[in-house]
């Protein structure tokens, strides 16, 4: 796998003369004792990669922190506001109108980044010109065709996705031990209030030790074939 940052030059972009751009959204949180502080933007990173292989996009640099704030408890977290993440993105979209690209598709990896959907919502109330990608709908068909063994409520956190994900792509973010760490806690019914802290000591919810790299390929193959309908939402024919 090549770099988790773009590497594009401007005499490419001139030449890729893209009308869609890619902005991944990753986090900066704990992600157990297996996984680095990064995780997500990684993971954002690694989808963005694989969009950027297959579709003519500008492929932008992610955004490495965002709302983490359920992972307070843990040392290296560190969080920005919905609003601050909103501003973020609003300031961007009006960049790239401002360079002729005029559509826009989140590349998400952190659940904890509801504010995305309005964001979204409220963009494309006059015009098609943003997308959230991957939907709930989109990772639960990705671990369907991996044959994974948990769905995303059971694996909600460094569990069989993400492992499986870097495993196929960068397995040197995968401390050894990973196969030792699963915790089950299915009823999380007051997460958005109390936290992570009250559901997991070691910082994971999920199954890593069920983590293959077959399973991270399998999710990344199905990601880029579905990105295609994503364009499609925005008026884009790939």
């Amino acid at each position: 796998m090549g770099h988790l940052l773009p590497t594009q030059t401007t005499e490419d972009e001139q030449a890729r003369n893209a009308q869609v751009a890619i902005l991944p959204i990753g986090s900066f949180e704990q992600h157990g004792p297996h996984l680095p502080l990064i995780t997500d933007a990684a993971i954002a990173s690694i989808i963005a990669h694989e969009i950027a292989q297959r579709y003519p996009v500008r492929h932008l640099p992610p955004i490495t922190i965002s709302c983490s704030h359920e992972h307070k408890a843990w040392p290296g977290t560190v969080s920005i506001s919905a609003k601050t993440l909103f501003a973020i993105i609003t300031d961007i979209q009006h960049s790239l109108r401002a360079s002729g690209i005029n559509k826009l598709v989140l590349i998400n990896a952190h659940g904890g980044n509801y504010v995305l959907s309005n964001v979204v919502q409220e963009a494309t109330v006059t015009e098609r010109c943003m997308a959230l990608f991957p939907t709930n709908t989109h990772w639960n068909a990705a671990r369907a065709k991996a044959n994974m063994a948990t769905s995303s409520h059971e694996d909600m956190h460094a569990g069989e996705l993400e492992v499986s994900i870097l495993l196929a792509t960068h397995p040197e973010l995968v401390k050894e031990g990973f196969e030792t760490v699963d915790h089950v806690a299915d009823d999380r019914r007051d997460l958005l209030t109390v936290g992570m802290e009250a559901y997991t000591k070691n910082g994971v919810i999920g199954r890593p030790s069920l983590a293959t790299a077959e399973k991270g390929r399998a999710v990344l193959d199905y990601l880029g074939a579905a990105f295609r309908s994503c364009l499609r939402s925005i008026d884009i024919v790939p």
